[in-house]
């Protein structure tokens, strides 16, 4: 057997409640089924998670004195750990641990739905023998020295935009040049979550960025 793709699926008392409470988190309602709607879906970039009003499965066993049962890992990049954290309690979110540096390599939080199912939201820490949230085999390839020079306040926001992903400026054009080969109707054509979205809106805000998705076709280099 070869898993391509594994979704949970958790038993919720209120849809329209439950998607709005992954909203808060940058996640977004993908479908709804049913009149009135009682099954649905919520996703993030390549992974969703489905909701089932009263049934299939069961609830997270918290209550107000325990942390529940773990239903999981909501895994992200090292820079969104305490971000989200943040966003969270600004919520109102019921969290149940603090970030917290775990000796298997992974900062993690514990967050927990209002119907009791409780994630672990984590990233693995830097430093040899971090752990790896690919599975796929490493590629081995070569990096060649490219001569690039980018528009000033463009250039600001790339390097934010890496710092806040926690990759190198590098590692941030190549994954955004790969993810342009993607054909907007069926693959993923940002490589950028929703949260990663609003951060960049407020990166082109703070760097002055006034200008459209195809200005590039007008900039003309002063002498």
């Amino acid at each position: 057997m070869h898993v391509m793709l594994t979704t949970p699926i958790l038993n919720v008392s209120n849809l329209g409640e439950s998607v709005a409470w992954f909203e808060k988190l940058g996640w977004e309602k993908r479908w709804e089924w049913g009149d009135p709607p009682d099954f649905g879906a919520v996703g993030n970039g390549p992974c969703e998670i489905f909701l089932c009003v009263d049934g299939q499965g069961c609830r997270g066993g918290a209550n107000e004195h325990t942390d529940g049962t773990w239903m999981g890992w909501l895994l992200t990049t090292p820079s969104e750990v305490d971000a989200a954290y943040e966003i969270a309690l600004r919520h109102g979110m019921t969290v149940t641990m603090p970030p917290t540096d775990e000796p298997w390599n992974l900062r993690e939080f514990g967050l927990r739905h209002p119907d009791g199912h409780t994630f672990r939201v984590g990233a693995p820490l830097e430093g040899e023998g971090a752990w790896q949230i690919a599975t796929e085999p490493k590629l081995d390839i070569e990096r060649v020295e490219v001569p690039v020079r980018l528009e000033k306040r463009l250039a600001a926001v790339l390097a934010d935009l890496a710092a806040y992903k926690g990759m190198t400026v590098s590692e941030c054009l190549e994954e955004t040049l790969l993810h342009t080969f993607e054909p907007t109707g069926g693959g993923v054509a940002t490589p950028h979550t929703t949260a990663q979205l609003k951060h960049l809106d407020e990166l082109k805000r703070r760097h002055g960025i006034d200008y459209d998705t195809h200005a590039s076709y007008r900039f003309r280099e002063r002498p």
